[in-house]
């Protein structure tokens, strides 16, 4: 076999394929092989039909065409892999000539990983927020914790913010009850801003037994979108108790004595949070500054493909689970179509020259992943899908997504390796010691993060 490779620019190739006709031989059995299997010749048994018989009968072109298709995946492989090229998707195949008894010659057109220079990277400098725990964090702390222990109780008296109303609802549009626009005992905390728009006007200084009118906005159900005339029923009033910020309450809430020591824990536990996302921050802007530098050619095709997958995603699974349209999500953000479709691409773009920048440093450092660490990110990939680790292992092997989950590793430990030789800052003008973080796998998760790009968060 003859190939030769053409550059048609820095991401895309084409290989030219020459194949003596010898070397389809095995192509040819197992095409005639095939065929004997699933055709019928009165006088032959079948799969005992001579090749001869198959060529007057069917064709001599149908038996080329099934070698061919068997043998270019192969042909094809050995080319890239004699060319030593790192293909992205697949390629576009064309057949120039096909002469029996002589030669096959194809071409294939196919993406490829850029060549890129990574330049010194230990000058990137960043600053990122100083881990100050402030008296306003800890008492807002101690007071969600605080809320989760509050109690209800019954009051006779008109609804006021905060309380919560038990409600009956009825909907009509155009002076028509609408088939799904009853609700019956519905507890809702006024000001929560969790229901309808008017609601809370509408309930408060009302007491048990008070009903009131209102006009919203439907925000779901048949009359998505429609204006509606609501009438609310106050039904009961219930005001919420919190528990007294004491030693007792610190032992209702937690496995402390004293209130102090709750807060102190709280403290300790505020600032591990903080330090937390002081080193997410970091290897974010780290992340920026190390793409900055390098100068990555981008695949058109490989491009396009990635900007209609994660607008299939988004529009099909994440919207499609809540129940919303594209052009809903789009009216909500206020974005209009043309400048959702530019973000979606900077989103792909950014996404893919990390993959290859990162990719770049993994050969450059020669970044390996252990089993340790990859059990260690197989376990949290499992829990944030919701599957047990042994479940979420064999569905990855059975899948062949192993090597994806190696290089998802390999980035993030790339990754760890220059925020290890970059300057980070804190507001103060402090030097940052990232070291007791758990770099690797906050790094694999801010890289997955800029992978994935903002359109995941933002449904």
């Amino acid at each position: 076999m003859k190939s030769a490779v053409e550059t048609l620019n820095p991401t895309r190739v084409r290989l030219t394929v020459e194949v003596p006709f010898e070397e389809l031989k095995p192509s040819l059995d197992a095409a005639y092989k095939k065929i004997n299997q699933q055709v019928t010749v009165k006088g032959f048994r079948q799969g005992k039909i001579p090749a001869r018989v198959i060529d007057q009968r069917f064709g001599r072109g149908a038996v080329l065409e099934e070698a061919v298709n068997d043998a270019l995946p192969k042909l094809y492989t050995e080319a890239v892999n004699e060319a030593e090229l790192n293909p992205l998707g697949q390629p576009e195949v064309d057949i120039t000539e096909l002469k029996d008894g002589e030669l096959l010659a194809f071409t294939a057109e196919v993406d490829i990983r850029p060549a890129l220079e990574i330049p010194d990277y230990s000058g990137i400098e960043v600053t990122v927020d100083a881990v100050e725990v402030t008296d306003e964090d800890l008492e807002k702390s101690v007071e969600q914790l605080r809320e989760r222990f509050a109690t209800t109780s019954p009051v006779e008296r008109a609804a006021a913010e905060g309380d919560i109303v038990t409600v009956d609802l009825e909907a009509k549009v155009e002076g028509e009850v609408l088939e799904d626009g009853v609700a019956s005992d519905v507890d809702y905390t006024i000001g929560s801003g969790q229901l309808l728009e008017g609601i809370d006007d509408a309930v408060t200084g009302l007491e048990a037994g008070g009903t009131a009118t209102f006009t919203s906005e439907l925000k779901g159900g048949s009359a998505e979108g429609k204006e509606a005339e609501i009438t609310v029923v106050v039904k009961a009033v219930k005001a919420r108790e919190l528990p007294e910020l004491d030693d007792d309450f610190a032992q209702m809430a937690s496995e402390f004595d004293t209130l102090d020591e709750l807060k102190a824990d709280s403290r300790k536990r505020l600032e591990r949070m903080k330090k937390f996302d002081q080193a997410t921050q970091a290897q974010e802007k780290v992340l920026e500054e190390l793409l900055k530098l390098v100068e990555v050619p981008m695949p058109e095709k490989l491009l396009a493909d990635e900007v209609n997958t994660r607008k299939h995603n988004l529009e099909h699974h994440q919207l499609g689970q809540i129940g919303m349209t594209l052009d809903k999500y789009l009216e909500m953000q206020g974005k209009s179509a043309e400048e959702f479709e530019a973000e979606l691409k900077e989103q792909a773009e950014k996404g893919i020259k990390t993959q290859f920048v990162l990719d770049e440093i993994v050969n450059k450092e020669k970044v390996s992943v252990g089993q340790e660490e990859l059990t260690e990110h197989l376990m949290r990939r499992a829990q944030s899908s919701g599957m047990a680790p042994d479940q979420f292992a064999q569905a990855v092997v059975e899948q062949g997504q192993v090597p994806m989950l190696v290089g998802e590793v390999a980035r993030g430990k790339a990754l760890a390796t220059v925020v290890e030789a970059a300057t980070v800052k804190d507001s103060n003008g402090e030097v940052v010691d990232l070291e007791d973080e758990d770099e690797t796998e906050t790094a694999v998760e801010t890289v997955e993060a800029a992978e994935a790009g903002d359109e995941k968060t933002e449904a």
